[in-house]
């Protein structure tokens, strides 16, 4: 059956908080669906139509953010409902109909260690200055994990902490640290821009939501490599791939440039991924660490990126590790199956020699 009236939004966002889902998605011809532990679910029982899910979605929006809209046919934003919680939005057309997908934020920035991280990531908090990369497909938390590390250097560290996102998602508490917030489209016409003014904010450290253009990459690195600390995203696999993407991202003529600043500037890379977890209970994180030491600088300047790899599993006392790594730990505390081990393992044969925990019988059954 065709919803022709709009279903309540409010109502709608109120049962992915109650699910514990992570995202609302509202199509045309669908039941509206969440996402709960990466698999889809309805969370009602009728179909949209058109003019119900254009509705729902303008209800969550402003005349300004409207109009936008209607000018680029897509539109990034947050909307905060009293009682239930805060929700990052993406409106877009999907052949002429306009659809929605609704994240749910936290009301807590959670800790590196709540999250699943290793204690390198925590230790990359102390840095004073270079650019951090979290990387990883959509869906797999690095702004999370930015927060998260966002929270923690504010804890250890009294300085100026500059955010630049689209839309705001976490809304951060003052601590040692000022946390000052600007929003693309509302405080600032672009992510290049706000970066470049920020330099003249003095600040200490920078957030960045997302290296989405050149110009922004290229005021990053430069922010790196002037004495701030940049922490930022990007959409890869894993966290060899990220330095191979950011420099074939430029002009030919240009990479040479790159490659010597990224050479002194970047101070790590950490890649995630979010795993089934063999009870089914919900999601766990997976990482590996990438920390720019010489011998890392040096196989970057000369573009050997096929030996970052045997650098992070030889670099463990600096604070290295693998996806294999940390996906091995995880089969072995029995947190994820073996199937699911075997997917996410570069080194599938070595892989499949470790063996999940076994309930064992006593001596008397």
């Amino acid at each position: 059956m065709s919803a022709s009236v709009p279903i309540d939004l409010v109502y709608l966002l109120g049962r992915i908080v109650e699910m514990q889902a992570s995202d609302l998605h509202l199509s045309v011809g669908c039941k509206p669906m969440a996402r709960l532990h990466g698999a889809m679910r309805a969370v009602a029982e009728v179909v949209l139509g058109g003019e119900a899910c254009r509705d729902l979605i303008l209800s969550a929006l402003t005349e300004v953010q409207r109009s936008r809209l209607e000018d680029t046919l897509e539109l990034d934003f947050a909307v905060s409902v009293e009682g239930i919680g805060r929700f990052r939005g993406n409106a877009h057309y999907c052949r002429g109909q306009m659809e929605a997908a609704f994240r749910h934020i936290p009301d807590n920035v959670p800790d590196l260690s709540t999250l699943g991280h290793r204690p390198a990531v925590s230790s990359l908090c102390d840095l004073e200055h270079g650019l951090v990369l979290v990387t990883g497909m959509t869906g797999t938390g690095k702004n999370t994990t930015m927060a998260a590390m966002v929270k923690e250097i504010s804890k250890r560290r009294s300085g100026v902490i500059i955010t630049i996102e689209d839309p705001i998602e976490f809304v951060y508490q003052n601590s040692l640290s000022i946390i000052k917030q600007r929003e693309v489209g509302t405080d600032t016409k672009s992510f290049a821009n706000a970066l470049r003014q920020a330099l003249r904010q003095d600040p200490d450290v920078i957030l960045l939501g997302e290296m989405r253009d050149l110009d922004t990459a290229q005021a990053a690195i430069t922010a790196a490599e002037t004495g701030h600390l940049v922490l930022s995203t990007l959409h890869t696999v894993d966290a060899p791939k990220a330095v191979d993407r950011i420099v074939d991202a430029f002009p030919a003529d240009q990479q040479s440039q790159i490659v010597a600043q990224l050479a002194n500037s970047l101070q790590a890379v950490i890649s995630q991924r979010l795993l089934p977890k063999a009870d089914g209970s919900g999601r766990v994180l997976a990482s590996e660490v990438l920390i720019a030491n010489h011998a890392v600088r040096a196989c970057l300047r000369d573009r050997r990126y096929e030996q970052f790899l045997g650098l992070m599993e030889i670099g463990a006392r600096e604070g290295m590790f693998t996806i294999d790594d940390h996906v091995k730990e995880l089969l072995t505390r029995g947190l994820i199956s073996k199937e699911e081990a075997m997917i996410n393992a570069r080194d599938k044969e070595r892989m499949s020699k470790v063996q999940p925990p076994t309930t064992r019988k006593g001596l008397f059954g």
